[in-house]
């Protein structure tokens, strides 16, 4: 039996369904979600700080944070917002064990930097994930930022080295602390393993959401001392602003 029937007999005994509305399907996604959810909501999305992927003002390049304070990193791309139905699909990455949805935010993404003018300008140098601590990755199985950052370095034609960035210290879930504790809480949280990697090239970081921005902020930071020339956040889901 070849490749293809034997993918079709398997979708008529166990039919895969849509990760979003249950109706039956070939892909993760059903063509009216995706169109629904990255078709025409992507059409009707406000503009987005470069820096940071924050909603701005129409012919605004940067939010007000960014320009009074600005972080580490120097852009971010996403792919959606970081709400409801879409946020399921995190959650179920994360704490599903769904890695199949790890394909469907890369190919997302890398919509996303097709469409994000800054890349498709310079795409970076190297990607890296997010990394989990040990006590961490050792409850999960798995890291949720390099699932989806394999597939993406493919799809983009860039290299991956999914240890150049270590966590050397466990810290607090960010969505768990208060926001005026988020900072002390990663800071000194990550070491490079290879520093020589990272001087003079444009490092993109990848993870699977983003909320105050602190932990990609604290990444960049300690890429940029280690003389990373420019740092990009490649991330699926970004939280609205409250």
């Amino acid at each position: 039996m070849n490749g293809k029937l034997f993918r079709r007999v398997l979708h008529l005994l166990l039919p895969t369904t849509c990760a979003l509305c249950g109706a039956v399907s070939d892909e993760t996604l059903c063509a009216a979600c995706a169109d629904q959810f990255f078709g025409a909501a992507l059409a009707a999305r406000s503009p987005r700080c470069r820096c940071c992927a924050n909603p701005v003002a129409t012919g605004a390049a940067w939010c007000g944070h960014c320009i009074v304070s600005r972080p580490a990193f120097d852009h971010t791309v996403v792919a959606c917002d970081y709400a409801l139905p879409l946020d399921q699909l995190v959650l179920q990455l994360k704490f599903g064990h769904r890695l199949a949805l790890a394909a469907l935010m890369a190919r997302q993404l890398a919509a996303a930097v097709q469409r994000d003018v800054d890349c498709a300008a310079a795409l970076p140098d190297l990607l890296c994930p997010v990394p989990l601590g040990p006590r961490r990755l050792a409850q999960r199985g798995y890291n949720q930022a390099l699932e989806i950052a394999r597939p993406l370095a493919r799809s983009l034609g860039v290299t991956l080295h999914a240890r150049l960035v270590a966590r050397i210290r466990e810290t607090a879930a960010q969505s768990s602390v208060a926001p005026a504790h988020r900072r002390a809480n990663i800071a000194g949280a990550f070491a490079l393993a290879e520093p020589a990697l990272v001087r003079g090239r444009h490092v993109g970081v990848v993870d699977d959401v983003m909320t105050s921005g602190g932990t990609l902020d604290e990444m960049a930071a300690v890429l940029k001392r280690h003389g990373a020339a420019r740092v990009s956040n490649f991330v699926f889901a970004r939280t609205p602003p409250h």
